[in-house]
């Protein structure tokens, strides 16, 4: 059985992705024109849009990875940092590059951890967005690609069970291709 059958149909093709992406990238250039922004991304979702975005920007820029993961007390659940920044951002024009943002949780949290840092700016951009789900408002985030549904996606950095990430497009993975301790929680 090929992807295409696993994953479903496209929901975004890879030529769509591209022309934004780069509408992304004039926007972003112009906004920071003069300035050297750090663009960071979480890793692993992010890094294909962080890649073809850095070469969206005509302007000088630097980039860097973090990485973090969801936890639980037993009575609350939060994030952690798996991997750090590797530069200081202190005076820097920092710019966060998500894959998606629903809840807010997550992009909250990455904005607080590098705010106490002292960069000149903290700014998000995102390729898929979905603010109908939003749990945290003013979360700095600037820049959007897609406003999407509510549903799963595989490819463009996008992976279910580390699958699919490196498809050209975006898929909408159908119900029947999810682990089974995935439907039962829908």
């Amino acid at each position: 059985m090929g992807h295409d059958r696993l994953i479903g149909e496209v929901y975004l093709a890879a030529a769509e992705i591209a022309a934004r992406v780069a509408e992304l990238g004039a926007e972003i250039a112009a906004d920071f024109e003069g300035r050297e922004p750090l663009l960071v991304a979480p890793l692993k979702s992010s890094t294909i849009f962080l890649a073809d975005l850095s070469r969206a920007l005509p302007i000088l820029h630097t980039i860097d990875v973090i990485e973090m993961a969801a936890y639980s007390d037993g009575r609350r659940g939060g994030v952690r940092l798996l991997k750090d920044l590797d530069v200081p951002i202190g005076g820097r024009h920092v710019l966060l590059v998500e894959d998606v943002v629903d809840t807010g949780l997550t992009l909250a949290f990455l904005t607080r951890t590098l705010a106490e840092r002292d960069p000149a700016s903290i700014t998000s951009v995102t390729l898929l967005d979905r603010p109908y789900r939003r749990l945290v408002e003013n979360i700095g985030l600037r820049y959007v690609g897609f406003t999407v549904p509510d549903e799963l996606f595989a490819g463009y950095g996008l992976g279910l069970e580390e699958q699919w990430r490196a498809l050209p497009d975006l898929r909408i993975i159908p119900t029947e291709a999810l682990p089974a301790a995935a439907t039962d929680a829908a």
